[in-house]
């Protein structure tokens, strides 16, 4: 894992999923505190820095990489995934194609980091329920079945975002303490496949 800074911990954090899913205004309300309507398409990835004051009063920081994921720029995802200690794969509730591709995503990640990266699931846009095309149980299902932190976020009220980022620290850390500190831990994986034969991996640690 990254070395830890003069504060606290630091990590390599990549938001990874389909384009237009609300990717890049999740790192902006998270590094900014702001929303625009409108934003540009991500060009290959853009890099942001977020220090994390944890409930423990300790700080994590993130080196975040907001991937695009415009189908023209996908072979340039394993420049950046490289190193990465979490990722978050993000899709739009209201489009219920960017959640099935979250395996595509997956496999994506798993072929260049291999089994043991941690990863939260992120549906966007929970202010457009009246929009809502993928269920919350379905997702959350998806979820416990591939080991991942799983909620529910809006870039633009700022739903659960904090709070994404601060499980996802407690996870990480909590692998630093089991002794993962390699990023290519083996034992205690499970490999899953579905009927596509598109793999699924479950972690265990301690």
């Amino acid at each position: 894992m990254s070395d830890s800074d003069t504060n606290g911990r630091t990590f390599k954090l990549v938001f990874i999923g389909d384009s237009g899913v609300g990717k890049t205004s999740l790192v902006e309300r998270t590094v900014r505190n702001s929303f625009n309507e409108s934003t540009d398409l991500t060009i290959g990835a853009a890099f942001h820095k977020y220090v994390l004051r944890t409930d423990s009063n300790s700080t994590v920081t993130f080196n975040i990489w907001d991937t695009a994921g415009q189908e023209r720029y996908r072979s340039l995802g394993p420049i950046y995934y490289r190193g990465s200690d979490a990722a978050i794969l993000v899709y739009d509730i209201t489009n219920t194609n960017s959640f099935e591709n979250i395996e595509f995503w997956i496999y994506s990640l798993k072929s260049v980091l291999g089994q043991d990266i941690v990863m939260a699931l992120v549906g966007n846009k929970s202010d457009l329920e009246h929009r809502r095309s993928v269920d919350y149980k379905e997702a959350k299902r998806f979820a416990n079945k591939n080991d991942l932190i799983f909620m529910e976020t809006s870039a633009k009220t700022a739903l659960n975002i904090d709070q994404m980022l601060k499980k996802l620290s407690q996870e990480l850390i909590k692998r630093k303490k089991c002794g993962d500190n390699s990023g290519h831990h083996q034992n205690g994986t499970q490999l899953k496949l579905d009927k596509h034969s598109k793999p699924y991996i479950k972690r265990k640690c301690c």
